[in-house]
Parts: C-alpha cells; sequence; structure tokens
C-alpha cells in the first residue's frame, strides 16, 4: 500500500469526524464528551471539559447561545440537548480550575483595544500562545448578567496568563497608533471601542486583517457571545500566523463551524423529550438530560461484524495497522492474524455512509504480502491442500450425463455441498436430469480458497482448469447450487451463463413426493447479499414447501457472515465461532440456509440448522439432525460421491482406485477425534502416519501406558500420533502437527 492509497482509505472512514454539535460551534467545545461525563456523574470532569476548550469559562458557559442545537442530532428524537442549561449547571457546581498554563515567551508583543467579549478572549486565546499581552480599555464590558464575582475571578485568570490589564482608559486615534509604532501587532474589539476608531475599513471576513499593516479587528454588532468569542480566537490565530511570517489563508476550514461527515444512525432511537430547565437543573436533572446525548459516531461497519468489533476499532485504524504491517521490513508483523480475519464478505462497505470496504483492504493486503513472500504459508495452506483435493483425481469429476454427447446444462454444486450432503447432490443431479434432460456434471472447487486468501496466481491456474472442462463440454449453461460458486464465476467467467439451482426449481416446480412445513429462520449466505432474485427465489421455494420464514435482523441485503468466508474459519476458529453465533442471535427458531458451509457453521454452535437440500432431497431422519461434517468426512464425502456417480451412471470402475495407505484400519477416542479436528489433522494424514510406522518399524514407546508415539512428514507438515494397537486396527488418543522438520525423523 503506497501513501496516497493510506489517505485515500483513511479519508472514506469518518468514525473520526467531528460530532455534528462540535462542527457547529465556533469554538468546538465538546459538548459530546460533556454529556458523556455528566451523565456518569462526573462532574468536576465534565466542566474540565468545557474550560479547556472555552477562553474564560465562568463567563462563557453562562452565556452561551447554543449554536449546537440547530446541528444536534436528537432534534429528531425529542428535541436537542438543552447545552445551554448544562454548562450554566457545571458553571455553578464544579470546582474551579486553573486556567491553562500558556506557553513559553515567543517574544512578541502584542494590543488589544476594547475590553468586550472578543476583546478579552482575544487577549486569553495570545496569552496561552506566549504573546505579550497589554488590553486597553476604560472597564472590561459583558452585555448580559453575572453572578456577582464571576467576571473577576475570570480577569484574575486572564493576569495568570501574562495579561497585562489597563483599565480606565478609552482607547483612541492617538492610542492606536502609538501601539501600532510599539508592537508587533494590534487587535480592536469593534463592539467596544468608539466608532470613530473603525476608520480603517471593514476587516477581513478570514484572517480579520485591515488595510493597515499589522493591524487586526473584529466587526461591530456581533450578536452572538460565542462568535463574538470566536472572533477573538480567529484574531488570536491571525496575529500568530503574521509575527510568524507563514500564509494567512492556507488551512483555515475548521476554524469556526464547518460541515461534518460524521453519520450517526437514529434507528432504534426512541424520542425522549428534553428535561425541562425550569430555573436550572439540579444535579439528578443535569444528569438526565447529558444521558439523552447520542454520543454520536457512526461504526455502522462495526455494529454488524464480529471481525470488527474483535479488534475493538474501527476501518481507519485498522489501515494504519496495515499499512505499518506492511511497510516493515525485518521484523515481527503484528497485524498478519488481523489481515487474514477479515471475512471479505462486503457487509462494511453495504452499509457504510462512504463505501469503506476492510474486504478490498485485507485482500490487497494479502496479494501485497504473498507477492513480496511476507505472508506466512500456514494461513491458509488447510484451505488451499483442501481445495487441490477437491480438484484432483479422486473427487474432480467432469462428464455429459449418461449416454449423452452433448450438454444443454451442467450442474455445478460446489465442493463444499458435495463434501457434507454427497447424498443430496447426487439426488440433486438425478432430479436435474429427469426434468431437463442433457444436464452435465462437474465436480470441482470454484477455486475460492485461492482468491481468497490473494494467491491470484494459483486462482488463475485452478479458473484455467475449470473453463477448460467447461469448453470440453461444449460451454453449457451452469446450474450452480452454492451462492459463493455462482457469485465467483458470474464474476470471474462472463462469458458464462451461469443460473442458480434455486431459480431453476422456481420455474420447474418441487421435486416429487416433497413435504416440509413448520417455521424456520431464513439465513441468506453473505454471497447472497446483492443478488435479490436468488433471495427471492429460495423463499419462493420456502413457500411452496409450506415453511413459515422468520427474518432475522440482519438478513436480505444486510446479511452477516457465518464465519466461514475468507477462510476466518482457518485463520482464527474461535473467532469464526463467534461469527456464527453472532449470525443465530435473536431467532428462536432453527435455521435453514441455501449454504453448504453456513448450515456447518450454525450447526457447530449447537442450534439445529438444515440446508435447503435437506428439505428438497431429503435423507430418512436425518434434516436439522444432522450432524457436523468433520473435516476428514468431508474428504472422504468427496471421494465418495465420484465413486457412486462414476458405478452407478456411467458404469466405470477403472476411475475408482484406493491409496495404499486407505488400508490401514483406524479408531479414534473421543480426545483423539477431537483433537484432530481442532488442529485441522486429516483421518488420512494419521494413517499415513501409522503406514509409514508400519513399514519402517520405527515409533516411540511409552513406558507407563504402552502407547506408541509415531512421526511422518508427508509433504511440508510433520504430524505426530499417540496410538495403541488393536487386533486389526489402531486406536489413536492423540495427534499434533507441526512445520518443523526433524533431523534424523521420519521423511
Amino acid at each position: 500500500m503506497e501513501q496516497a492509497e493510506l489517505r485515500h482509505w483513511e479519508n472514506k472512514c469518518i468514525q473520526e469526524e467531528s460530532a455534528r454539535c462540535v462542527a457547529a460551534c465556533p469554538l468546538h467545545v465538546d459538548a459530546r464528551e460533556c454529556c458523556r461525563l455528566l451523565a456518569a456523574g462526573q462532574v468536576d470532569k465534565a466542566w474540565a471539559v468545557l474550560a479547556k476548550t472555552m477562553p474564560l469559562p465562568g463567563v462563557l458557559a453562562r452565556a452561551c447561545d447554543e449554536p449546537c442545537k440547530a446541528a444536534c442530532v436528537r432534534s429528531d428524537r425529542g428535541g436537542p440537548i438543552e447545552m445551554g442549561a448544562l454548562e450554566r449547571f457545571l458553571a455553578d457546581n464544579a470546582k474551579a480550575v486553573n486556567p491553562p498554563r500558556p506557553l513559553p515567551s515567543n517574544r512578541k508583543s502584542v494590543a488589544v483595544l476594547g475590553g468586550g467579549l472578543a476583546g478579552l478572549c482575544a487577549a486569553w486565546e495570545m496569552g496561552r500562545r506566549g504573546f505579550s499581552v497589554t488590553l486597553y480599555c476604560s472597564a472590561p464590558s459583558i452585555s448580559f448578567s453575572l453572578p456577582e464575582g464571576v467576571l473577576e475571578k475570570e480577569l484574575e485568570s486572564l493576569t495568570k496568563l501574562g495579561v497585562t490589564l489597563v483599565t480606565g482608559q478609552e482607547p483612541t486615534s492617538d492610542l492606536l497608533e502609538a501601539q501600532l509604532e510599539e508592537r508587533d501587532a494590534v487587535f480592536v474589539d469593534g463592539d467596544a471601542v468608539p466608532r470613530g476608531l473603525m476608520a480603517f475599513g471593514e476587516p477581513d471576513e478570514l484572517t480579520l486583517g485591515t488595510s493597515r499593516h499589522g493591524l487586526f479587528a473584529c466587526a461591530p454588532g456581533i450578536e452572538s457571545p460565542v462568535f463574538r468569542a470566536a472572533a477573538g480566537r480567529r484574531a488570536a490565530n491571525s496575529v500568530l500566523r503574521f509575527t510568524q511570517g507563514v500564509s494567512m489563508v492556507t488551512s483555515r476550514e475548521l476554524e469556526g463551524p464547518y460541515p461534518t461527515r460524521l453519520f450517526t444512525s437514529l434507528e432504534g432511537i426512541e424520542p425522549t423529550p428534553p428535561v425541562p430547565a425550569k430555573g436550572g437543573y439540579d444535579a439528578a436533572e443535569a444528569r438526565e438530560e447529558a444521558a439523552r446525548c447520542l454520543q454520536c459516531e457512526c461504526m455502522e461497519c462495526v455494529k454488524g461484524c464480529v471481525y470488527l468489533k474483535h479488534y475493538k476499532h474501527y476501518p481507519k485504524v485498522y489501515v494504519r495497522r496495515i499499512y505499518n504491517n506492511e511497510s516493515i521490513v525485518k521484523g515481527t508483523r503484528q497485524a498478519n492474524k488481523m489481515i487474514n480475519s477479515c471475512m471479505l464478505c462486503g457487509l462494511c462497505e453495504t452499509v457504510c455512509p462512504e463505501d469503506f470496504s476492510m474486504a478490498e483492504v485485507c485482500l490487497d493486503a494479502r496479494r501485497f504480502m504473498i507477492g513480496k513472500g511476507t505472508m506466512p504459508p500456514s494461513a491458509h495452506e488447510f484451505a488451499l491442500r483442501d481445495m487441490a483435493f477437491a480438484d484432483g483425481d479422486r473427487c474432480a469429476l467432469t462428464r455429459h450425463a449418461p449416454g449423452t454427447s452433448a450438454s444443454d446444462y451442467v450442474f455445478f454444486p460446489g465442493c463444499q455441498l458435495a463434501a457434507t450432503s454427497p447424498d443430496g447432490v447426487e439426488r440433486a443431479y438425478a432430479d436435474l436430469r429427469a426434468r431437463l434432460g442433457s444436464v452435465g456434471l462437474m465436480l470441482r472447487c470454484c477455486g475460492a480458497p485461492a482468491q481468497w486468501s490473494g494467491r491470484d496466481a494459483l486462482f488463475g491456474e485452478s479458473l484455467a482448469e475449470l473453463k477448460a472442462d467447461w469448453e470440453g463440454l461444449g460451454s453449457p449453461r451452469i446450474i450452480a447450487a452454492c451462492p459463493s460458486c455462482m457469485k465467483l464465476l458470474r464474476e470471474a467467467m462472463p462469458e458464462a451463463e451461469i443460473v442458480s439451482h434455486w431459480s431453476i426449481l422456481s420455474a420447474l416446480g418441487l421435486p416429487e413426493s416433497v413435504e416440509a412445513g413448520g417455521t424456520l429462520a431464513v439465513n441468506d449466505p453473505c454471497a447472497a447479499r446483492e443478488d435479490g432474485s436468488l433471495r427471492a427465489d429460495v423463499r419462493s421455494l420456502l413457500d411452496n414447501l409450506g415453511v413459515t420464514v422468520v427474518e432475522p435482523r440482519y438478513t436480505g441485503g444486510l446479511t452477516q457472515c457465518c464465519g466461514y468466508g475468507g477462510l476466518l474459519s482457518e485463520v482464527d476458529p474461535e473467532l469464526a465461532e463467534a461469527a456464527a453465533r453472532a449470525r443465530t442471535e435473536g431467532v428462536d427458531e432453527d435455521y435453514v440456509t441455501y449454504c453448504a458451509m453456513c448450515r456447518e457453521m450454525i450447526a457447530r454452535t449447537g442450534r439445529r440448522a438444515v440446508h435447503l437440500y435437506d428439505l428438497l432431497y431429503p435423507s430418512e431422519g436425518m434434516g436439522g439432525a444432522r450432524p457436523v461434517t468433520g473435516h476428514s468426512a468431508r474428504r472422504e464425502n468427496r471421494v465418495r460421491l465420484r465413486e457412486t456417480l462414476l458405478r452407478g451412471l456411467w458404469g466405470e470402475e477403472s476411475g475408482v482406485r484406493a491409496e495404499d495407505w486407505e488400508s490401514v484400519a483406524v479408531e479414534f477416542s473421543e480426545q483423539g477425534a477431537a483433537a484432530m479436528e481442532s488442529r485441522r489433522i486429516l483421518k488420512s494424514d494419521v494413517q499415513k502416519v501409522l503406514l509409514q510406522a508400519e513399514r519402517s518399524g520405527r515409533h516411540l514407546v511409552h513406558a507407563e501406558t504402552g502407547r506408541f508415539l509415531a512421526s511422518f512428514r508427508p509433504v511440508v507438515v510433520t504430524y505426530w500420533v499417540e496410538y495403541e494397537k488393536l487386533e486389526g486396527s489402531h486406536l489413536v488418543h492423540n495427534a499434533w502437527s507441526h512445520r518443523m522438520h526433524i533431523k534424523g525423523g521420519q521423511p
């Protein structure tokens, strides 16, 4: 990622944009934080937030005319926050704070003429910045009533900032000329000096500069106390730039009120009216009113994404981490797991007002790191090996329908449906042949694991093989049963006509002798989020099946990923399980889905879930009780499906063969089976270890238990198996794997 790309993505995330109340306030008082603290009963800290931003806080907090109210998001849900009343409560009840500590002297001298609010605030702000400031006035004049002693205390604070007050002296033209001669700059408060003193013309709206070199002024007639104070701050900023000899006009967009892009959803917000202020709030009333503040933020993407929530920030922070991660030449890349954990589902982009796509950022990062050779191969290795197995000669199959030499259609169920519901695939294919005639078959992977992992070269190779098989069948229309396959193939093969199995069934009608009924919650796969017609076809089928559908909160165009997408379940199984659990929240009914892995992920949480094939092509006594399919069983199911179809439909035995390690009889203890599943160790991996141990005679024996321990490195991973020998079989108690090569160990 280049710097320009980083800035592009940072700009898209609006979470760090100012709240509308802060942006509308010319002094940018953080009303949101003030309300948060006050609602929590932290009165002194809430006051400190105001005092940090406001000049003369004891005065302004009591005089604030609340320009923030017009911008308050709460306006549409009961009315804006009564910020003025809250400020007055804090000013009257909070512990006094010291004025800010001024910066070291900058050796510049400034005069302020006029003791109105703009002049006093200009002196305050310039004193903070290290200027030597002298304020000349007849007397400090505030045009609104204040409690006794308040103005005097703020004037004391002003002197603590190093400001010299010269009172009893009416500002005159002679005084102005003398100060212009002696000082580095002069500011004139237009509301607190004689009209004749403003003979230098209208000050510039942006800089408050005048036709006289070094003279700044605010025009008279500013009615709002807060805007008068803001004029004093603007003057101080201009004087600082002037005395430093830098541009007076650049980068001043955020002085005074400015637009903000921050979006805050009002979904689910009750229209609670303001707490009546009466003669002023007491502590309980102030807390109640402050609690009405919505604490405006966006976070739309984080609300619905377990992955984004898990890392406890928001996309702008994540993209910085990813940029830093990519920039490391040597050292530990801390963001690898975060990069590889994105489900690539695109929900963030769907809900983001600015279309921020974490999927695009993370996938590009994966591609970049793979290109640089800095992506650990272990992150996605198991999924890529599984993809290679699905595309290998034990599982892959491309045929015209039995007895035909051409195909109008080709059925493409996808590797995961073949792995988890081979009987359903077999019945679905028979149904399609019976009703459509010349329907060919393609059993293989669409290449999603390669694409999701960012291995574009591998994905290209897989896609080329798939296209060659398809073209070898005469380029028929593809009937896809898996939404992920359908989405990917439509993007990668625009020349192909790809229809969903569900659309075909909606047109043909239900298979014969199908009965369902009941109430089920529908789970839309994330790959179907942008395919409204696909979702409608599924609901039409469910309606025809007599199923009453319950829609979860995140459904249809806002559906969440189940935790399998983007290979999250391989990178962070615990987070993937959390994503699956989040998918089932808020719904008591059993689930129905039309994605094989959505069904598996939901079932892993302990919730009953069926695939639509379980309703359309049911197996005896299964349905929602169908167990989760383990990693080893998935592979065995693919092999068995291919062999069954070759024997039963095409009468072929030559394509059915067994490997020598498959003859090793093996059983598993409960602990052993659980360890293998969690560690992604297959039954075939264990069988290879046991066969190697038998052939070589090399193994360890535990002196107390008598169990054997053997290892084998068939490819790049070393497997260890703890087992005992049974009569005619082996009982596996545990299994491990690692990528280290043991010197002197099994090959």
